[in-house]
């Protein structure tokens, strides 16, 4: 790196952004489908509390790194806390071995996050971990070389806009304007402290593009840069960072530099669903899924709210299966420690990873739209297709029926143990002969090799010859939202139904078949209905509004009537209408042609 360039504070002359060819760029990360996320810095000392009050409250209900925002500290208070961060227990061997002996491929750590302080020597700002705490050490060197030796790929995250500490860095508004947007618009609107006061443009020339040029100098090949919250940037702005990438030409980038919500010139090669997996995926996009183990990104002492390894590995599978990548988060405490129920879960993870990581590492999404037990993943090689069955629920009839499957099964087998299956097929469906024990409580696999591509008829229900239709719940698409509700579909229950429905935002889709116009009655199988609550029932270009029964009842009950004008392939959405819904589990719906 030219010693000059960071003492002048000019940048060099790189000219336009790179192409956006990306190929090759992207074949290690689609194998890798597994990575880890880390955020930490001094906000870990705080462990979500602030002068003896726990801050649940505000972005991300309360999450961890924003606690400087959240509860509005003070600059001159905070910088106090920063200084006392002396993490002396942090082994960047130890970080980069779990992801290893965990199944993860590669590892993104927050460089620095919007409260300013940079983990890494930073001639840009002293407010760094060299400089100003008496820890002095430089944990992207360190964890950069540590991911090297243990062959993980390495990743940085690294808040470009939003600064709370430097002059001029852009502070998000969400605190007093709910609807203010994430991307573009005033970037000081959201300061409170007359310190952060300054001239935007000139924080983003002389610490963010200097830091960033940095951290693509100073730390070897940089495998992933991770931008975030674009609050204030346009695409001059944007183009300035851009033009750095071409010092690591291989880099892959994710979608927040600018807009994440707006295709534009500067999103990258990955969209970042954060919180929630895509019903069907992103059709067109590479998406990487960022998930916590508990509710917050950084440290909260008080958050035990822990998913459950059963989740966490179906999150994972889910997320493969629709063509992603699942980046799952950690957020070690202020000594450097990873807290022990989220190591419990990620080296469960691990075992899992162990027995079963054919069917993850360099899967393709599945070629079924929906299955009732489970999911599927499938790889492809030397012109043969490898299905893996990975069911949730194993079925008490010792046979699994893999629904739409009419390719010939060359061999089939558990693939913890190899031990072969028998497959017939019956009319348009396969069925595969299982012995009466799972291989594993929470996730088994059945590998089914096929002799070509998959032949597999589309699965898209239409009412009967009595013109009846129904649609149990696991045909259903969840679409939930980023920090909203989520939905899910419980299928280990004794009923399986749709569960935790408590977001007004999310909505239900069936895809379905309708061949003849008339008048129809939508009814409902509920095991818990919202009482007098509001949705929009919608088929095709048709709907109404309905509202659900005051109290549950068995069986069905009638939802709707629609008169229904379109034919041919339609969705079905049920979206709720009223603030006031809550929780709503939901088993299966009918449709009947009166």
């Amino acid at each position: 790196m030219n010693t000059s360039t960071q003492e002048t504070g000019t940048l060099p002359h790189l000219g336009p952004a790179r192409p956006a060819a990306k190929t090759d760029r992207l074949a290690w990360w689609r194998r890798a489908r597994f990575g880890l996320f880390i955020h930490w810095g001094p906000y870990s000392l705080l462990a979500g509390e602030w002068q003896g009050k726990r801050i649940d409250d505000g972005i991300g209900y309360g999450v961890g790194e924003w606690i400087m925002y959240n509860a509005q500290i003070p600059v001159s208070e905070y910088e106090q806390v920063a200084r006392a961060f002396n993490p002396v227990e942090f082994d960047a061997e130890a970080w980069a071995s779990l992801a290893a002996r965990t199944g993860q491929k590669y590892l993104i750590i927050t460089a620095k996050h919007h409260d300013g302080f940079a983990l890494f020597d930073s001639r840009a700002s002293d407010y760094n971990i060299v400089e100003a705490t008496g820890f002095g050490r430089d944990i992207i060197k360190e964890l950069a070389a540590a991911c090297r030796r243990h062959g993980i790929r390495f990743g940085i995250y690294y808040s470009h806009a939003q600064d709370w500490r430097h002059p001029g860095g852009a502070a998000f508004n969400g605190r007093d304007d709910p609807t203010a947007p994430w991307s573009g618009g005033e970037p000081g609107a959201g300061r409170w402290d007359p310190v952060q006061e300054g001239d935007f443009d000139e924080y983003l020339q002389k610490v963010a593009q200097q830091q960033v040029l940095e951290l693509l100098t100073r730390y070897g090949p940089i495998d992933i840069f991770w931008w975030d919250t674009p609050i204030g940037m346009t695409p001059e702005r944007a183009a300035s960072f851009q033009s750095l990438l071409q010092l690591q030409p291989d880099i892959i980038t994710n979608n927040r530099l600018l807009d994440p919500d707006h295709p534009n010139a500067f999103s990258g090669d990955t969209e970042t669903p954060e919180q929630y997996i895509p019903a069907t995926g992103l059709k067109g996009r590479e998406f990487e899924v960022c998930m916590t183990v508990n509710d917050t990104w950084g440290y909260k002492e008080h958050d035990h709210n822990w998913k459950s390894t059963r989740t966490l590995i179906r999150q994972l599978v889910d997320t493969v299966s629709k063509g992603g990548n699942f980046l799952l988060n950690i957020g070690p405490d202020a000594l450097g420690r990873i807290p022990p129920a989220c190591l419990e879960r990620l080296e469960a993870v691990g075992r899992w990873m162990d027995v079963n990581a054919e069917s993850i590492d360099g899967a393709e999404a599945s070629p079924f739209a929906k299955l009732p037990w489970g999911r599927c993943t499938r790889r492809t090689e030397d012109r043969k297709t490898c299905l893996y069955l990975h069911v949730f629920r194993w079925p008490e009839t010792g046979e699994l029926l893999v629904p739409g499957l009419r390719s010939s099964v060359a061999q089939a087998s558990l693939l913890a143990s190899g031990t072969p299956l028998e497959t017939v097929r019956r009319d348009n469906d396969t069925l595969v002969s299982l012995p009466a024990q799972a291989p594993d409580a929470d996730v088994s696999v059945i590998r089914l090799e096929l002799d070509g591509a998959p032949e597999i008829i589309p699965l898209r229900p239409g009412p009967n010859a009595e013109g009846r239709l129904r649609l149990p719940a696991w045909l259903a698409d969840i679409h939930n939202r980023s920090y909203g509700g989520q939905a899910f579909f419980d299928v280990d229950a004794e009923t399986p139904a749709i569960r935790a429905w408590t977001d007004c935002q999310t909505r239900l889709t069936w895809a379905i078949t309708i061949d003849t116009p008339g008048i129809y009655e939508l009814s409902a199988e509920w095991l818990s209905p919202t009482p007098g609550a509001s949705l929009c029932v919608s088929v095709g270009n048709d709907s109404t509004v309905a509202a659900l029964p005051t109290e549950p009842t068995p069986g069905l009950t009638s939802l709707a009537q629609l008169t229904l004008t379109q034919t041919g392939p339609c969705l079905l959405t049920l979206e709720p209408l009223e603030e006031r819904w809550r929780a709503t589990d939901l088993v299966a719906l009918e449709l009947r042609r009166l």
